[in-house]
């Protein structure tokens, strides 16, 4: 027997057989009652005014396999997606009977306005869900930076300028430099005198130019 609305009732939360949580997928929380609710509420919200037995049937099944879909993993996130729903489907109402042929200018330009605004809501709502869920921000974080003999690792902002030039770096206080490579000492033209030091980063012992003079004379 139906409960008088005026007469106080008690309402269990917690119930062991509630909290099984059989519809989670659909409403995302342990509580079938509550996951019950949300799917009805959007399946509630649906127009169907004009529809007979079997296009009923299948908006219930798309309503619910649409929840399914966009699984929702807690109470907000199933209040979210049947808020979705209801969003949406009020928003193509909206436009189905601006599109009616015989519809007044002035009720069409106020159906679609409505409908405008019922999108806009629909993208305050998924862009809520998304923020929820974590995915307005993406973080990337570097753990570890190999480096192998012979590379060079820079740390910091590395600046380019323009007219295809050697690039500027700046802010490199880890860099390692590429050891220089060791440079063939360069020959002169008489083939009696010694080769001519050139250069380099290597340490080279140099010659006493005075002892190699008096050698000479």
């Amino acid at each position: 027997m139906a409960k008088n609305k005026a007469d106080p009732y008690t309402v269990e939360v917690g119930d062991t057989d509630d909290m099984k949580g059989h519809l989670k997928k659909i409403g995302g929380s342990r509580s079938d009652a509550f996951n019950n609710t949300v799917v009805n509420q959007a399946i509630a919200s649906l127009w169907t005014a004009n529809s007979d037995a079997e296009t009923l049937s299948k908006q219930h099944t798309a309503t619910v396999a649409g929840m399914l879909g966009i699984a929702p993993q807690d109470e907000l996130e199933g209040m979210l997606a049947a808020q979705l729903f209801a969003s949406h489907n009020a928003a193509m109402e909206c436009y189905r009977r601006a599109m009616h042929k015989d519809q007044q200018y002035e009720v069409r330009q106020g159906l679609l306005n409505q409908a405008g605004k019922l999108s806009r809501t629909y993208t305050s709502l998924l862009e809520a869900l998304n923020k929820h869920r974590g995915k307005g921000q993406q973080k990337v974080t570097v753990e570890h930076v190999h480096v192998h003999e012979g590379g060079q690792a820079i740390v910091g902002t590395v600046s380019h300028t323009g007219g295809g030039g050697a690039g500027k770096k700046e802010e490199q206080p880890h860099a390692q430099q590429i050891s220089h490579a060791s440079v063939t000492p360069l020959r002169s033209e008489n083939p009696d005198r010694k080769a001519m030091p050139v250069t380099s980063d290597a340490e080279r012992t140099m010659q006493d130019a005075r002892r190699e003079k008096s050698r000479c004379s």
